[in-house]
C-alpha cells in the first residue's frame, strides 16, 4: 500500500544553486537522500502550489530517469495535482518552457547539466522554472539554498513507479500523472511562428541540411520538425537518438565539440546550411559552407532582417544581448529605432524585459538565441529562423552576413575559454584585474590606450534590482574591448572566459582571419590577466 512518508535527512551545504540551477557530478547526486533534499527545499520554498500542475522532464542524461522517478513520488506526497512528464522522461529547456506557457502551469522542473559531458561519471543537473517558463528569479533561488542549510526531512511517496515509455494518464496516491509526447506542443509552437510551407518548397528545391544533435535531447524535436513535418531528406539529422552518455561525446555546438559537422561543412562536398545543438537543446551553432556564423552575428542577422519572419512580421518591441556578447546587434537596433539592452549572462535577465514587452528578440554569445515565444533560449527554433531567413532571401548563409557586415561594420569577435582552472587561482586573477583598475587606465599597450575599465554592473528597468561584479571591461574605444568573466556552468574547478572584441568599418578589411585581426587583444589580454603565469595555462582550452 502507498503511504505518504516523512523522511528525516540532514541539511547539505555549499550548493547554492547558479542560474542554470544545481549542476553536480551523477555520483553526487547519487547520495542518499541529496537528491530529495534539493527537491524538497525548492517545494518549501514555494507558496500556493497545492493541488496545482508541475511540468517534468530532462535531457536523457544519465540518472535521468530514475530522478524522474523520485520527484513525481516527492511532488504527489507534497500535494501538486497533476504533473505533466515527457514520454521517456524527455523534454527539452524551451519545450518545458512552451508547456509551462501553454498549460498555465504553476511551475517546472528540468533536469539537464546542458551542454556538460554524461554518463555514470559525467554531470547531472536539476533547476526550478517558473510560471513564465523561465528559470526562477534569484529571490527564490536564495530561498532554496537557504533551506538546504537547514531543512531535516522531506515528503515522499513509499513507493509508485510509472512507465514512462507510453503516452497516457495515470494516477500517484491522490496526483494524476500524465506523460505526454515530448515533442508535439513544441511542434505546434513552432509551426504558428515561422512558414513552413516556404520552407518545405526551400527542400523542394535541392536546400540540403545537416542538424548534428548531439546524440543529446533534440533529436526527437529534429526528426519530426525538420524530416517529418517539413520534408528535409532521411538522414539530415545526424546523431538523432538521445543516448544516456551523448555518446561518449561532449554536447555543446561549437566548432571543437561539433567537430564532425564542422568537417562536413568545410569539406567538398558541404551541405548548403549546417546546424547543431547542445544537451539540453537550448543552444545553437550556425554553418555555411566553409563558413561559421558567430553567435552574436547570428543574433544581429536574425534582427535585421526579423521582418522576413511571419512571427515578426509587424517588427520588434527591442532586443536584447548579454553584456559578454559583442555589440552587432546594437548596431541593427540604432538604425531601426529600438531599445537595445545589454544585460548579465542568465536568461532570467532577459525574462524579466520579455515579460515587461520590451524587447521580442535577446541572446549571448555562448550559443544561445530566443525570443517572446519561450523564456528560455531555443537552439531548434534559431535553426527555423534561420531556414526561415534563407527560404526568403534564397542566398548562401556566407552572403548574407558578409551583406550584413557591409551595411552595419563588422565586430570581429572571438572567445577563448580556459576550462577547469584552478578556482583560487582564477579567482585571483579576477581580482589581481580589478586591483589594478587604476593604473590600467590610461595605459597604452601598442597601439591601444585603455579608455576605461570596471566590474559590470546591471541595474534592471523592470525591477530594479541590481546585479553586481558581472564580468571585467577593458575598454578601449571605438568598439575594441577585452571581457573577463569567470564561468559557473562547470563541475570541477572554474572556467576563465575571455572575450575579445574590435570593430572594423571598412568592407575591404572585413575579410581577415578573426584570431589575426584580434592578435593584439590576445596578448594584451594575456599581460593584463597574467593568465599563464597564474593558471599555468599556455593556451586555451576552446576557442570560438
Amino acid at each position: 500500500m502507498t503511504q505518504r512518508l516523512t523522511v528525516t535527512t540532514r541539511p547539505f551545504e555549499g550548493q547554492k544553486p547558479g542560474t542554470s540551477g544545481l549542476r553536480k557530478k551523477v555520483t553526487v547526486f547519487q547520495q542518499p537522500h541529496y537528491l530529495e533534499n534539493f527537491v524538497q527545499s525548492i517545494f518549501d520554498s514555494l507558496p500556493g502550489y497545492e493541488g496545482k500542475t508541475l511540468v517534468v522532464g530532462g535531457d536523457g542524461r544519465f540518472h535521468n530517469k530514475p530522478a524522474i522517478q523520485t520527484i513525481l513520488r516527492m511532488a504527489a506526497a507534497n500535494g501538486f495535482g497533476r504533473v505533466l512528464v515527457g514520454q521517456n522522461g524527455l523534454l527539452s529547456t524551451p519545450a518545458v518552457s512552451a508547456i509551462i506557457r501553454k498549460y498555465l502551469a504553476f511551475g517546472g522542473i528540468i533536469l539537464s547539466a546542458s551542454h556538460n559531458p554524461a554518463g555514470p561519471d559525467g554531470d547531472f543537473g536539476i533547476k526550478y522554472n517558473a510560471e513564465n517558463g523561465g528559470p526562477a528569479a534569484e529571490k527564490l533561488t536564495d530561498a532554496i539554498y537557504e533551506r538546504s542549510k537547514v531543512i531535516t526531512a522531506y515528503q515522499i511517496l513509499s513507493q509508485g513507479e510509472i512507465d514512462l515509455s507510453m503516452a497516457g494518464k495515470h494516477q500517484l496516491g491522490a496526483m494524476q500523472v500524465e506523460v505526454i509526447d515530448p515533442v508535439a506542443d513544441y511542434a505546434e509552437l513552432m509551426e504558428r511562428l515561422f512558414d513552413f510551407p516556404r520552407i518545405r518548397d526551400l527542400f523542394k528545391s535541392g536546400f540540403t541540411l545537416r542538424f548534428d544533435a548531439m546524440h543529446a535531447v533534440t533529436g526527437p524535436y529534429a526528426h519530426e520538425i525538420l524530416e517529418n513535418r517539413l520534408g528535409a531528406p532521411k538522414g539530415t539529422v545526424m546523431h538523432g537518438t538521445p543516448l544516456e552518455d551523448f555518446g561518449g561525446g561532449h554536447p555543446d555546438p561549437n566548432l571543437v565539440y561539433a567537430e564532425e559537422l564542422v568537417k562536413i561543412m568545410y569539406g567538398s562536398n558541404a551541405p548548403d546550411f549546417g546546424a547543431a545543438s547542445d544537451g539540453d537543446g537550448d543552444r545553437n551553432m550556425i554553418l555555411g559552407k566553409s563558413f561559421f556564423v558567430t553567435p552574436s552575428d547570428s543574433l544581429a542577422v536574425m534582427a535585421a532582417n526579423a521582418r522576413n519572419i511571419p512571427a515578426f512580421q509587424s517588427g520588434l518591441t527591442g532586443v536584447a544581448r548579454s553584456m559578454p556578447t559583442n555589440a552587432a546587434v546594437d548596431k541593427v537596433a540604432e538604425k531601426i529605432g529600438i531599445p537595445c539592452y545589454e544585460t548579465p549572462t542568465g536568461w532570467k535577465f532577459f525574462g524579466n524585459l520579455l515579460d515587461a514587452g520590451r524587447i521580442s528578440l535577446c541572446g549571448e554569445e555562448s550559443f544561445g538565441t530566443g525570443s517572446d515565444h519561450v523564456r528560455e533560449k531555443d537552439g531548434l527554433w534559431a535553426v527555423l529562423f534561420w531556414l526561415n531567413l534563407l527560404a526568403v532571401q534564397k542566398k548562401p548563409v556566407a552572403d548574407i552576413v558578409r551583406a550584413h557586415w557591409a551595411e552595419y561594420g563588422r565586430n570581429y569577435y572571438s572567445r577563448h575559454d580556459y576550462e577547469e582552472v584552478d578556482a583560487t587561482a582564477a579567482a585571483a586573477l579576477m581580482q589581481g584585474i580589478r586591483d589594478r583598475f587604476g593604473t590600467l587606465n590610461g595605459q597604452q599597450f601598442g597601439t591601444l590606450m585603455v579608455k576605461a575599465c570596471d566590474d559590470f554592473s546591471y541595474t534592471d528597468p523592470v525591477d530594479g534590482s541590481v546585479t553586481h561584479s558581472q564580468g571585467i571591461r577593458i575598454l578601449f574605444g571605438q568598439g575594441t574591448r577585452i571581457v573577463f568573466r569567470l564561468s559557473g556552468t562547470g563541475t570541477v574547478g572554474a572556467t576563465l572566459r575571455v572575450y575579445m572584441e574590435a570593430f572594423e568599418q571598412d568592407p575591404a578589411r572585413q575579410a581577415q582571419d578573426t584570431q589575426v585581426a584580434l592578435a593584439e587583444l590576445i596578448v594584451i589580454a594575456d599581460k593584463v590577466a597574467q593568465i599563464r603565469s597564474l593558471t599555468g595555462r599556455s593556451a586555451p582550452t576552446v576557442i570560438t
